[in-house]
């Protein structure tokens, strides 16, 4: 059995991949206003919340657990509107060697689609694929969509 593994969902919003992508890449603290199983971010280390070299620290719940770990962006693509996150540390490092969360947002007619993608390596075959991410995902990009229609 392999351990690596990837997961990804397309959830259909009504608000547009431009504002979904400038939520993403320049204001990125407001998320844990907006979406219910985001408890709290905060900048861990560096000064600028979307530089490459900045590490944040999140709590969320994930199936009926309070996960923390830490966050720093790996690449951000403005053409496709497609931003890498690398999560480590915390309760992350316990289950997973690599895990990375692939947001995207693409245009549609009068619409959008948000693609989530989590790319990850279990650190042994007790751990089962991070399907509650993906749960969790979704629920959040509707709290999200749902306050981005609103502004």
């Amino acid at each position: 059995m392999t351990l690596a593994g990837k997961i990804s969902i397309e959830i259909g919003v009504h608000a547009t991949a431009a504002k979904w992508f400038t939520l993403y890449t320049t204001k990125l603290y407001h998320v844990q206003n907006l979406a219910d199983r985001i408890h709290g971010v905060k900048l861990h280390h560096g000064h600028d919340w979307h530089h490459n070299e900045s590490i944040k620290q999140w709590t969320y719940t994930i199936e009926g657990k309070v996960i923390t770990c830490h966050e720093s962006v790996e690449s951000v693509d403005e053409a496709n509107k497609r931003i890498i996150y690398k999560l480590f540390n915390g309760d992350i490092d316990h289950q997973f060697k690599i895990f990375k969360l692939i947001f995207q947002a693409i245009e549609g007619d009068g619409s959008a689609v948000i693609k989530w993608t989590i790319e990850y390596e279990r650190v042994d075959e007790e751990v089962d694929p991070p399907y509650g991410y993906i749960e969790c995902l979704h629920k959040c990009t509707r709290d999200i969509d749902d306050s981005l229609l609103k502004e």
